[in-house]
């Protein structure tokens, strides 16, 4: 069904149908065992609580975690896909509580609760964090997760939660100043707000890749990987906009940046923002494919496994309440809300060259002449 609001609630910015997605490797994937996953992670979140009351566990449940997880990694282990699940529900209760607040101590409060986190992940038992159905939560994630990976998956992770809330510090500074970023500064930060390198450590360890370092962090394979992660950002905030729509200052969104960088409305800004997201997904798929032409198996598999993420996340987002019914405009999620999304053959923007960018354009010089 179509997206779900109250008859009362403030009209959009940009309305509610999102142009054409491209895509060209769009699959419609998930998990052979996604019910069994999803049936699993709920049990763990009520049993440890993480949701004080019915209306906030119905919000938690709203992100479909389980969906998200079984589309990007629809052929991985069960067992690192369901922690990975587990992960995913209670990153996004922080998140939420990091878009919540007042904005006069935020940054400092998230800054110290960052640095917790990220040792408490690193040194478990340390104590740096207060006594709480999250904490005792996050402590049993840790255990099970130090438990499962190997050293250097451990790192990544590591390495990656730090970067996802590095990015939410940056966020949250420029929101306590009542700064809306350049589109260069959001283009080279979006990224890490979005997690990009948490989640994909996990997509490795669930499909048990395992890409030699000197090959993962080569500049070709960094570039696609940053790619990726980028689309998927900018394919987030067509997606959750009309969640975010109520905040003052305003969010600091592709479209509302894209519209100050150009000088018109959000509305507006739809066709020059996803013309930079595909002309982003061109030189996913080019550089992609110049990777995989001399790729051994475990970089063919990582290639795959950014395809999914990519794509999986598109069809995610399409059929989570958390979007499709956002909480600023409804009392609690309808399920079976969606934005029935089109799709698109060709790009918007079928320029091959960067785009006027600096802080991206590096990814195009990856590419063979």
């Amino acid at each position: 069904m179509p997206p779900v609001y109250a008859k009362d609630a403030p009209a959009s910015r940009i309305g509610w149908e999102l142009p054409a997605f491209y895509c060209p490797f769009n699959e419609s994937l998930i998990h052979a065992k996604a019910a069994e996953l999803e049936e699993r992670a709920v049990a763990w979140i009520d049993a440890f609580g993480i949701y004080p009351d019915a209306t906030e566990r119905a919000w938690g449940l709203a992100t479909h975690s389980a969906d998200f997880t079984s589309r990007i990694i629809p052929y991985g282990d069960i067992e690192p896909v369901l922690l990975f699940i587990e992960w995913n529900y209670w990153a996004n209760a922080v998140d939420d509580w990091q878009d919540s607040g007042s904005t006069a101590t935020r940054t400092a409060d998230i800054a110290d609760h960052s640095a917790r986190l990220v040792r408490s992940i690193e040194a478990p038992g340390s104590g740096l964090l207060p006594p709480g159905p999250l904490t005792a939560a996050l402590d049993d994630l840790v255990t099970r997760t130090r438990a499962m990976l190997t050293p250097f998956q451990l790192r990544r992770f590591s390495e990656g939660t730090r970067d996802w809330l590095f990015g939410a510090g940056w966020q949250t500074s420029n929101a306590e100043r009542g700064v809306m970023p350049s589109l260069n500064d959001f283009a080279a930060m979006r990224m890490s707000v979005n997690g990009t390198r948490f989640t994909l450590t996990w997509c490795d360890a669930a499909n048990g890749i395992h890409v030699p370092a000197d090959v993962l962090y080569s500049a070709p394979v960094q570039a696609l990987t940053d790619a990726a992660g980028f689309i998927v950002s900018c394919d987030n905030d067509l997606y959750s906009y009309n969640k975010e729509d109520h905040q003052d200052p305003w969010e600091q969104n592709l479209l509302n940046v894209v519209a100050r960088h150009h000088g018109c409305t959000p509305k507006e800004a739809l066709v020059p923002a996803v013309a930079l997201r595909d002309r982003a997904m061109t030189l996913f798929v080019r550089l992609r494919e110049q990777l995989a032409r001399g790729a051994d198996e475990q970089l063919a598999r990582y290639l795959d496994s950014l395809a999914h993420y990519v794509s999986g996340c598109i069809e995610w987002q399409n059929l989570a309440p958390r979007y499709a019914s956002p909480r600023n405009r409804n009392t609690l999620p309808a399920e079976g809300a969606s934005y029935d999304i089109t799709w698109r053959d060709t790009p918007s923007d079928p320029s091959p060259e960067p785009p006027p960018v600096p802080a991206i354009a590096w990814w195009w010089r990856q590419l063979d002449d």
